[in-house]
């Protein structure tokens, strides 16, 4: 009888320090880590999100860049982050892939504590200005008579745009040669010095294409995009294809669901600013919102999708 009477105060203890933990929360500064370069769509819509965020919880949202590894190293960096609220990170689709391509000791979807979703990408290739491919027939025209020859670049080894293109070309019974960058800013160079002959990317090479620098052959959405309404969807040129990846933050497994939401609440209120849909018309990206437990779902349900992705294009790691 003691020794339950003491673990029933010791539960409650418990359970009122986290109920207080949670109300104080936060008390200093939160790490955002985010998955692709400074300067790039990502970031550029991702700081405006974090400082409108920081306003609402009364403390700072320093953004921590860490490009590379398909956009995956936020999600790797949470494995072993204090479960405190303190460090979050941007948890793009490419994270769902990673068990099926490389060996790793964490799940996807156990292993991270999902708080919301708060956009997708709008993707797209394009060329540069002067490029003989005026439109995507004479992309595919070339490639098919050029086998292994036409060179595109994206953000990552099996990232939305690399996997997308790939799929793309399977479709086509075309053969590409993929060259991937750790972020937009360095892809968007690396076309124009006439190192790449097309990038696969979100649109934040909507500047380069506004400013006639680089041409829009097709996007991957529903409907055409309102920046670049000549581009035709991977639908309307026959594909059944659709990419918008979207895209939110996660915590490390074990963070008090009371943090979790209190996050969460302040992440949602932010979305809703103006400032932050405006950050995000510069690339025709729009607000996807997904409550935790919704963003939880999806997590798992992406897992299973992915799979079989990673699987029709012969990419799987050996079993």
């Amino acid at each position: 009888m003691l020794f339950r009477r003491s673990f029933l105060c010791a539960a409650l203890l418990g359970a009122a320090v986290t109920a207080v933990h949670a109300q104080s929360f936060p008390t200093r500064p939160i790490k955002l880590i985010i998955a692709f370069p400074a300067g790039g769509p990502t970031d550029i819509t991702m700081r405006q999100l974090a400082d409108n965020a920081s306003k609402i919880l009364g403390q700072p949202i320093v953004v921590d860049n860490k490009p590379g590894a398909g956009g995956t190293l936020p999600a790797q960096a949470l494995q072993t982050a204090p479960p405190d609220g303190y460090t979050i990170g941007q948890i793009p689709l490419g994270v769902f892939r990673l068990p099926y391509t490389t060996k790793i000791n964490w799940d996807p979807v156990k292993d991270i504590s999902y708080v919301i979703n708060v956009t997708g990408y709008a993707f797209g290739i394009a060329v540069p200005a002067d490029s003989p491919f005026k439109t995507w027939n004479d992309f595919v025209a070339y490639a098919k008579a050029n086998p292994g020859k036409l060179t595109y670049g994206s953000t990552g080894n099996l990232t939305s745009p690399h996997l997308t293109t790939e799929l793309m070309a399977q479709q086509l019974g075309i053969q590409l040669q993929h060259v991937p960058y750790k972020g937009s800013a360095d892809l968007s160079q690396a076309v124009l010095g006439n190192h790449l002959m097309a990038i696969a990317d979100s649109t934040g090479f909507a500047p380069l294409v506004e400013s006639g620098k680089l041409r829009v052959l097709n996007t991957w959405g529903e409907k055409r995009l309102a920046k670049f309404p000549d581009a035709p969807t991977l639908k309307e040129l026959g594909m059944d294809i659709v990419q918008n990846s979207p895209f939110g933050i996660g915590a490390p497994k074990g963070t008090p669901p009371e943090v979790v939401k209190r996050l969460h609440d302040a992440f949602k209120q932010a979305m809703e600013e103006p400032s932050y849909v405006a950050a995000l018309g510069r690339y025709d990206m729009l607000p996807i919102y997904m409550s935790s437990a919704d963003y939880t779902k999806f997590a798992q349900t992406t897992f299973t999708r992915e799979k079989a992705l990673i699987e029709k294009l012969g990419l799987a790691k050996p079993q």
